[in-house]
């Protein structure tokens, strides 16, 4: 039996808002196996988002643990965080998050810099790669500003696979996207992480989407079931 690529016991994360408290993950449980292609989904603020970025490193749990390739991530430094972050996990998000003064070559660079084990030379050869990948050969040099947006979340996709990392975490991915293009995005993320045998966690509020991976679960009341 294959060793879960991402794991998640008894996560429990809140809130303090105007005063009050707020309860969003009350003791949610994940086990993911490498290559596996998982759609979680729910309601409305019923706290995928923070789910997501709890299972990548992004915000600590009040309670609880999460494995990434056999690692605990909230049991080491936070520095060591950062790096196993860097290498094993790719994120893609609803807004793109690409900045805006970096042309989308040194966009999707950012990841190998920050992991610091490719030359400059290598990473931009990387980078061009990836971008030619996802259909954008021709925009090489071009800033965030001056692509489409379908065209800035394939840029987001290259960036999410620089560093080659087992673990894709895409967040509403097309939600910003018109139907048509949001389903060429799709094809291509499903696309590129089953060539890379990576696994991919999808929030998506989209039924369509969710069947298009092989398992998934729904967040309610702060667990998951399927």
């Amino acid at each position: 039996m294959n060793t879960p690529i991402l794991t998640a016991t008894d996560l429990h994360k809140s809130y303090t808002l105007h005063g009050k408290r707020l309860e969003i993950l009350r003791g949610a449980d994940l086990a993911v196996e490498p290559g596996e292609t998982l759609a979680i989904v729910g309601k409305s603020g019923a706290g995928k988002s923070t789910l997501l970025h709890v299972l990548g490193g992004l915000d600590r749990p009040d309670r609880g643990a999460v494995t990434v390739a056999g690692q605990s991530l909230y049991a080491i430094s936070s520095r060591r965080r950062t790096r196993l972050r860097a290498a094993s996990v790719g994120f893609v998000f609803q807004a793109y998050h690409l900045l805006p003064e970096m042309d989308i070559t040194e966009n999707v660079m950012l990841p190998a810099m920050a992991l610091g084990r490719l030359s400059r030379r290598a990473m931009r050869e990387r980078a061009e790669a990836l971008l030619a990948a996802v259909g954008l050969a021709d925009r090489l040099r071009h800033t965030p500003l001056e692509l489409s947006g379908g065209e800035q979340q394939r840029a987001a996709i290259a960036r999410a696979l620089m560093n080659e990392p087992a673990l894709i975490l895409a967040d509403e991915p097309t939600g910003n996207l018109d139907a048509g293009t949001g389903a060429q995005v799709l094809d291509l993320l499903f696309d590129l992480t089953a060539k890379r045998s990576a696994t991919l966690v999808m929030i998506t509020h989209s039924p369509e989407t969710a069947a298009r991976c092989a398992r998934t679960l729904r967040l309610a009341d702060g667990i998951l079931s399927p």
